[in-house]
């Protein structure tokens, strides 16, 4: 059955945040350890307003089970993934898949030439089973903690 996907809205700011901080504390926890999780997810410095300015200042699509946002993604016309986030409990069902699918058409549309991430550990099997591949091994740090994620890269034309 295909995953429903429409265009972010100012009212999907509380669930697209919730769908962040489930998936960052509860499915990259196979991959990060606690103190990376806690870096990565901020928790204490998520401000909603700021959350869904940035979600609006970029072209954000999300992805539904009935009315509930279970997912979310972005791309810009330069073809650049920023996030990639899918609710734990629906996790292999085919969401990221279908967000996945939905920005790159978004990108071809606007003329990219290729798509670009910086992966999470968790998330680098989705995007190499989407053409991805692995350009760059980095070592990002929040709050003064090394995380570790990929450069990906996929062409488009």
């Amino acid at each position: 059955m295909p995953v429903p996907i429409r265009p972010y809205r100012s009212a999907d700011a509380a669930a697209t945040l919730q769908v962040f901080l489930d998936a960052v504390s509860r499915t990259a926890s196979a991959d990060y350890s606690s103190e990376q999780i806690e870096a990565w997810a901020r928790r204490d410095d998520r401000d909603l307003d700021r959350w869904g300015a940035a979600r609006a200042a970029r072209p954000t699509v999300v992805a539904l089970d009935g009315v509930e946002v279970v997912g979310f993604s972005d791309v810009d016309a330069e073809g650049w993934i920023d996030m990639l986030f899918v609710a734990p409990d629906h996790g292999r069902r085919g969401v990221a898949s279908a967000l996945l699918a939905h920005v790159e058409a978004l990108a071809r549309a606007q003329g990219a030439v290729e798509l670009g991430t910086d992966a999470s550990l968790t998330a680098q099997p989705v995007f190499e089973r989407h053409g991805f591949t692995v350009v760059a091994r980095q070592h990002p740090v929040r709050g003064g903690v090394a995380l570790v994620n990929h450069r990906m890269r996929k062409a488009l034309v």
